[in-house]
């Protein structure tokens, strides 16, 4: 949620990043048929969805969508589907960190995309999508959080000469998690002003949870798959989340918070520091859509207790169902919503791309325009997943595991439990899914 490792309208400015886009390509031929699709939902994924009428167009296919839902309600959705045998649906959003646990419903795309198309594509992206040999998705684009924040707050002298007397160093965006720590405390003002922000349920608060264990030097299971993450190195990752709750350095919402929940919240102002992917930097320097256009900030993610930088990260991606009654046309929809141009559409507001190409001529295009913001976000991503990003277990367990785990941490972080109390009993319940699976 490693390797390379939001709604939104698409005006005149972004034509010239996807003139042409059917025009280069033949997708093939499908009149009257109806392709019926499940997609993920939010903010940051609507400019590609409007690109869809040029597929229509190209091909004679009309497509129905089902669903357009934030992934973890689509996970649900579509497990629900599994269990009763409804997939009479062809292309869903996929995730690289979901794909493991839905075991044989999606086509092993190699034998329906080109070799040639898939040699495009970043490879270890590529192997990232690949579950038992089978390449079961195909990749949108990656996902690796940074740190955005408010600039005029670390230029404000006031505030600078009362943290350098609070804390004894100087005020300047944060290298260290202790020190988001302090400033998110210094900086909050609530109920109108909060220092930091982080999504609070479902696999997100797991992912961050697990990042931070890893960033002070820790792992989430041993060599044998046994649960280790009420390791000392957990419980301290997990008391970060719990202190800055209790000290109301983050909003009192923050255990329902889901991604477009964060990316509005630091959009409105409201927030110092936010924590977040991509995908959200071109909103919020657009002073249509953010209250903090032109006073954005970004650094690369800061480091745990053992000099590690946080950097939890993954694609997300489209697949075909095995029960899909048209996979041709299916596979001629994933390759237009995943070809350059639509990557290039989607790299304009910041998604970072799974095609090699496509970074290069995104950044080239952005010096062009003199968009020296999102040049600065191309370039602090770029090695941020060269150098940071890590994925979490790609395995079948890794969301049931999940699913124990993050409401443990939300009773730590409200104060029904301890870290270390929540921590144990979700590892113990974890063990039992890894002992049932067979790792031990």
């Amino acid at each position: 949620m490693k390797g390379l490792r939001t709604l939104l309208v698409i005006g005149t400015a972004l034509t010239t990043w996807t003139a042409g886009i059917a025009a280069a390509q033949d997708y093939g031929s499908f009149p009257g048929y109806t392709l019926r699709v499940k997609l993920i939902g939010g903010a940051q994924y609507e400019p590609l969805y409007a690109e869809i009428p040029k597929w229509e167009a190209a091909t004679g296919a009309k497509v129905e969508i089902l669903s357009r839902k934030n992934h973890f309600e689509l996970d649900r959705e579509i497990k629900q589907d599994i269990a009763a045998g409804t997939l009479d649906w062809c292309v869903g959003s996929n995730h690289t960190s979901f794909a493991p646990q839905y075991g044989d419903i999606y086509a092993d795309l190699n034998t329906l995309i080109p070799k040639e198309v898939i040699a495009e594509f970043v490879p270890l992206v590529i192997g990232h999508s690949t579950v038992n040999g089978r390449l079961v998705q195909l990749p949108r684009h990656s996902d690796v959080s940074n740190l955005f924040y408010q600039k005029s707050l670390y230029e404000d002298a006031a505030k600078k000469e009362a943290f350098k007397a609070k804390y004894g160093y100087d005020l300047a965006p944060p290298d260290t998690w202790a020190q988001v720590k302090d400033q998110a405390e210094f900086f909050a003002a609530p109920p109108d002003f909060y220092g930091f922000q982080f999504v609070g349920k479902d696999e997100a608060i797991t992912g961050r949870f697990y990042e931070l264990v890893v960033a002070n030097g820790g792992k989430m299971f041993d060599d044998k798959w046994n649960p280790t993450f009420n390791s000392p190195e957990g419980v301290a990752a997990l008391q970060f989340f719990v202190d800055l709750y209790k000290a109301k350095a983050v909003p009192a919402g923050v255990p329902n918070y889901t991604w477009d929940d964060t990316g509005l919240g630091f959009a409105s102002g409201s927030v110092a520091m936010d924590l977040d992917w991509g995908g959200w930097s071109a909103f919020f320097n657009d002073p249509k859509n953010s209250k903090v256009a032109g006073n954005v900030g970004l650094i690369r993610a800061p480091k745990g207790t053992a000099g590690i930088r946080t950097g939890w990260s993954g694609s997300h991606s489209f697949s075909i169902t095995e029960s899909c009654d048209n996979k041709p046309a299916a596979a001629s929809f994933l390759e237009f919503l995943t070809g350059y141009d639509n990557q290039m559409v989607e790299a304009s507001k910041g998604l970072l791309p799974t095609r090699s190409k496509v970074w290069d001529d995104a950044t080239a295009k952005f010096k062009a325009d003199g968009n020296t913001f999102m040049v600065d976000v191309f370039s602090t991503f770029r090695q941020s997943m060269a150098e940071d990003a890590f994925t979490p277990p790609l395995i079948p367990e890794w969301i049931e595991v999940s699913n124990v785990l993050w409401p443990k941490l939300q009773a730590a972080m409200v104060g029904d439990m301890t870290a270390q109390a929540a921590l144990d009993a979700a590892a113990t319940e974890a063990a039992t899914i890894m002992h049932d699976a067979g790792y031990n």
